[in-house]
């Protein structure tokens, strides 16, 4: 069984052909899974980890697309589930100005809106050590019954809980509601990666260690503020610090989160109490920050996630000591 779950939203990404353009200006689109959660099992699976994905689809040709893009990748599927009731769900993406991104969604509702609670595969959640999830899963019923099922049971079988609100704010009613609810839900977390700007928006806190405080409860074992090139900080039992980035040449922003979190916890898995020493925390942490950055320099998501060797060349470059020992999924 796998060791690590991702539970969520996966869609498909229709890439403006042309950078640098807006979503009307563009010539074409190609194309791309994409979807945090996603993201994060492939990213698992391309380190050399166990990575399954839970979710739905529509019985559709992009749905079908989807699904056999995670079996390509090393994903086990055993935990999705394919309906007639909705379509896929997709975004038209436009490539600006220094790899960021616009956005327009289409699903009203899509498939993956509709995953419900009896769904939820236990065997799948039962043989992992980690559960991941995000926040738009749990904007809408039924998923958000999905999802805080799929947490209790992980919490019965013993999995820790990794949480990255990945905040879409055009997919909420409104930003109170994001606001609250991603709120109400980071008590659940063992694990939890949050933006500079989530943690701003969440917290109302510019200042990070008083946003970390805010965020943090008695259940957390690490908390993790994403910096972009400028590295990530962090909390936990241990301490707290920031880690510093990696120069890279970006092309496209997408997906550097979800390469961040596949690669910490390939490295939680492996050490569950990873949190609990400072140094070899701080080593994963740099994993994680090279991860993202490489992920940041090839187009779309999927196809940017960084292999180990990968990873270690940069560390090498940079004169950082790589991590050592291969992932015992």
């Amino acid at each position: 069984m796998s060791r690590i779950a991702a539970l969520g939203e996966m869609l498909v990404d229709l890439v403006a052909t042309a950078a640098g353009v807006t979503l009307t200006e563009a010539p074409s689109f190609a194309p791309a899974a994409g979807g945090a959660p996603a993201n994060v099992a492939v990213g698992v699976a391309r380190l050399g980890g166990k990575g399954s994905f839970l979710g739905k689809f529509g019985d559709d040709p992009w749905g079908h697309f989807l699904s056999r893009t995670l079996e390509e990748n090393g994903v086990d599927i055993q935990g999705i589930r394919f309906t007639g009731e909705a379509r896929t769900a997709l975004a038209f993406v436009a490539l600006m100005e220094h790899g960021e991104r616009d956005f327009v969604f289409y699903r009203h509702p899509s498939a993956d809106m509709l995953y419900a609670p009896d769904e939820v595969d236990a065997a799948v959640i039962a043989g992992a050590t980690i559960l991941h999830h995000g926040s738009i899963s749990l904007i809408t019923e039924p998923s958000r019954s999905a999802t805080l099922r799929a947490i209790d049971l992980a919490r019965q079988h013993g999995c820790l809980i990794s949480y990255d609100p990945n905040l879409r704010l055009p997919l909420w009613p409104d930003e109170a509601t994001a606001r609250t609810t991603i709120l109400e839900t980071m008590p659940g977390a063992h694990y939890a990666k949050v933006s500079e700007d989530e943690l701003t928006f969440l917290t109302g806190e510019t200042e990070v260690l008083r946003g970390a405080e805010r965020l943090w409860h008695a259940d957390m074992r690490l908390l993790s503020i994403t910096r972009g090139s400028g590295g990530c900080s962090y909390v936990a039992a241990s301490g707290s610090g920031h880690v510093d980035g990696f120069s890279v040449q970006c092309v496209d922003t997408t997906g550097a989160g979800d390469g961040w979190v596949a690669a910490l916890l390939t490295q939680l898995a492996q050490n569950p109490d990873l949190w609990a020493d400072r140094v070899a925390l701080e080593q994963a942490l740099r994993y994680a920050n090279a991860a993202g950055a490489l992920t940041t320099t090839k187009r779309g998501a999927i196809p940017a996630l960084p292999t180990p060797d990968q990873i270690d060349a940069l560390m090498r470059t940079a004169g950082v000591m790589p991590v050592t020992g291969e992932f015992d999924g």
